[in-house]
């Protein structure tokens, strides 16, 4: 896990991740950006999802979600972020978007997932979510 430094989501912990670029696809940037926050390029990742937030009536971000085991180097805190190892059983929800115990726990579980989450307009609470089964590999 990381804490964020700046901007969407600052002082929480979350995975790794950042907008993708015109010129790359998400997996791509899955590994620059994890490559950019905590100098560890992953490898062989495995998609596990797609998420759709909404704040009040706006779209806000669509996310591509990935995992993997395999990484080479050791974490290292950047202007970014910083990271953190947490045992699965110790994950600092309280301390996480609120989405993240949803997805997180289905992860954990393997199971792939689409889910989509309406949050109130400023992002803080969600009013409600809901999961489906992906249609892709």
């Amino acid at each position: 896990m990381i804490e964020k430094k700046h901007g969407v989501g600052e002082g929480l912990f979350n995975s790794p991740g950042g907008k993708v670029e015109e010129t790359e696809s998400p997996r791509e940037c899955a590994v620059r950006e994890t490559t950019e926050e905590v100098d560890v390029p992953p490898y062989d990742l495995e998609k596990m999802g797609e998420m759709e937030f909404i704040f009040g009536e706006q779209p806000f971000m669509f996310v591509h979600v990935f995992k993997t085991e395999k990484y080479s180097g050791k974490p290292e805190e950047s202007e970014e972020a910083r990271p953190e190892w947490f045992k699965t059983s110790q994950l600092p929800f309280e301390e996480m978007w609120p989405d993240d115990k949803y997805r997180i726990l289905i992860m954990l579980d393997e199971e792939k997932f689409e889910a989509r989450f309406y949050f109130d307009e400023d992002g803080d609470e969600i009013l409600e979510h809901e999961f489906n089964n992906p249609d892709f590999n």
